[in-house]
Formats: C-alpha cells, structure tokens, sequence
C-alpha cells in the first residue's frame, strides 16, 4: 500500500513498498506485455529485447518527471490530460490498424528481412518508448503513486529515478520471461499463418485500447 507518514519511512522501507505496488503493475496484462510478446511471436528475441529496451527507458523518463512534480500536470490539468490522452489514442489506433491490414494482406507472412534487420531493432526500441510516453494512465500512475513513497528529506529526483529503476528491474525480468517463452516456441509461433493470427490480434488489442483510451474518464 502507499506511504503516507514520509517522516517515519526509511528508504529501504520505501523501495520494498513500491517493488510491491509495481510488480502488481508489471504483471497485470495490459498494452506493454501486447508488444514485447507480439515482438517476441513475429520478429526476433532482438526486436523484442529493443521493444522492451524502449519501454523500460519510457518508465525513467516518467519516474524523473513524477520526481520533479512535472507530470502532475496531468492530474491538475484538464486539456494537458486530453493533449497526451488524444496523442496516445491515434498513435494506437493508428498502429493497430497497420497490424489489421498485414495480417488481412494476401501472400507470405513472416520474419523475413524486416524483422532481424538492425534498423529493425531501433525502430522496435523507438515504438516502446513512445507507446509508453504517449500513455498518459502510465503518467498518472507515476504522479499520484510515486510522490507517497518519497521518504522526508530524500532528493526527490534521485529516490524518483531509484523507484523508476526498481520498476524497471522487475519489467526486465518479466519481459525476459515472455520473450524466453515465446524463443521456446518460436519455430511453430513464427510460421505465416500463425505470424498473421498474433498480427491481427495484437492489432485488434492495440485499436481497443486506442479507443478505450481516447473515450475514458480519468
């Protein structure tokens, strides 16, 4: 549960108690595992890791600025919630939809050059960290959370990225455990029709939550 007495809260107390509140976070189905796994099932162990990599760097970003009290703009501020709510929402519906389109698209599916090029990898990299930046609940979460966990006369930036890094830690270990899995299967999972499946899945998920996004309350 948050901290609320920071005078009496050491911060090994605090790092313990946030690793409880974000492990529940990391492991709770949502857009992030959608994109390491459907990296993992489609393109290469690379594609994911950089996916993963992308995201993982998108939490430090959030930690700092939760730290810092910039991302509380998003709870105080209606229109700068809307801006980013909005920006997120396209972006997801928009890349869904690419995914709807190659699997409904006739001809061969499959790794192919695309998916173990090196360029591929930063570009996979690029997708985590904005699909985590343009999530503005990723924003929220780190505002109202973060701040309780902050221990009385600790630098808020360095406990903030402290935090962001333990919350890091544990997305690497569960991202590694996906990924793991999906090498285990990745012969069968990667043939064209089941590429496709995984696309169109992924695809549909990510316009469902572009949509849900966009016509959510807070």
């Amino acid at each position: 549960m948050p901290l609320r007495d920071h005078g009496s809260v050491t911060l090994s107390a605090a790092v313990l108690s946030f690793a409880v509140v974000a492990m529940a976070l990391t492991v709770t189905p949502g857009l992030d595992t959608a994109l390491v796994l459907r990296a993992a099932l489609t393109r290469s162990r690379r594609v994911a890791t950089a996916t993963a990599g992308g995201i993982v760097a998108g939490l430090f970003v959030w930690g700092a600025a939760a730290a810092v009290g910039v991302s509380a703009l998003l709870t105080a501020s209606e229109p700068a919630y809307d801006v980013l709510r909005y920006a997120g929402a396209a972006y997801l519906v928009g890349f869904g939809v690419r995914l709807l389109v190659r699997a409904l698209r006739p001809g061969p599916a499959g790794v192919g050059a695309e998916g173990l090029a090196g360029s591929s990898a930063w570009r996979a990299a690029r997708t985590g960290l904005t699909t985590n930046l343009l999530n503005p609940k990723v924003g929220v979460f780190y505002a109202a959370l973060l701040p309780q966990f902050l221990p009385a006369g600790s630098d808020p930036l360095l406990v903030g990225l402290l935090l962001a890094g333990v919350h890091a830690g544990l997305s690497v270990v569960w991202f590694a455990l996906l990924v793991g899995l999906a090498s285990v299967l990745g012969r069968w999972l990667r043939r064209p029709a089941t590429v496709r499946a995984v696309d169109g899945v992924t695809g549909a998920t990510l316009v469902g939550f572009g949509v849900r996004l966009a016509t959510s309350a807070r």
